[in-house]
């Protein structure tokens, strides 16, 4: 499994576009923090913390983890070498598991650079060092679980087509529907008496407080649950796909 996991990382960084979509993500993180003309800009927020950015992350995430996991079972499957890989000793889940983790440590990685902001934000404050680190540290836990869970998502989505572009376009709505569909559809007047069960399958009544740094149990429980599914999910479609 180790062996399969440095052999993706490679892949990723084998080119440029593995360098050019985590200098995107980190571009287009920095033009919305730090730009005037953004709404989330944080030197206009008022307060020393990163609020924006924990605010911002999620909706980048949900592009640009599919677009570095959308290859990861479609390029497998389109040029043949699944059967190659099926062959090796080792099962389909941790197959599934070691792909997965790539994704995982890959967004890790582009997510780490934005230390800085938090490094800026205690030298700019009106009061150097009135930051509320324990509170930031528990929200960048938190991001990492969003990641997580996002990179169980788009490698399910990555399994279901041997086109890139389509496992990209169905990670990007999968993971929408699990952050977004259930809020809205608890607002939905036929729903109204089920609102809060319903908000609790999404991803964002989870995520809310955790941004704030508030880690619950039962928040960590949902997201490692989640990605568990996914990636079972994953494991059966691929043993299916090659039967």
């Amino acid at each position: 499994m180790i062996a399969l996991l440095k052999k993706e990382i490679k892949i990723f960084f084998g080119t440029l576009i593995g360098y050019l979509i985590i200098a995107i993500f980190l571009l287009v993180n920095g033009v919305f923090l730090w730009s005037n003309s953004s709404s989330f800009n944080i030197l206009d927020y008022g307060y020393a913390n990163l609020e924006m950015f924990f605010s911002l992350s999620p909706l980048l995430l949900l592009v640009f983890i599919p677009a570095i996991s959308m290859r990861v079972f479609s390029e497998e499957f389109n040029v043949g070498t699944i059967e190659i890989l099926i062959t090796k000793p080792i099962s389909i889940f941790y197959i599934v598991f070691a792909k997965y983790l790539s994704v995982f440590l890959l967004s890790t990685l582009s997510i780490l650079p934005t230390i800085t902001y938090v490094i800026s934000i205690y030298y700019l404050g009106d009061v150097v060092g009135n930051l509320d680190l324990p509170s930031i540290l528990g929200s960048y836990l938190g991001l990492l679980l969003l990641s997580n869970i996002f990179c169980a998502i788009s490698v399910f989505a990555s399994s279901l087509s041997s086109n890139q572009i389509i496992s990209f376009i169905i990670g990007i709505i999968l993971c929408l529907l699990f952050y977004y569909g259930f809020d809205f559809l608890s607002e939905l007047s036929v729903f109204q008496s089920f609102d809060l069960m319903i908000q609790k399958f999404g991803i964002a009544y989870h995520y809310n407080d955790m941004s704030k740094g508030l880690l619950k149990f039962s928040d960590v429980i949902y997201f490692v649950s989640i990605t568990f599914l996914f990636l079972k999910m994953s494991e059966k479609l691929v043993y299916n796909r090659i039967r």
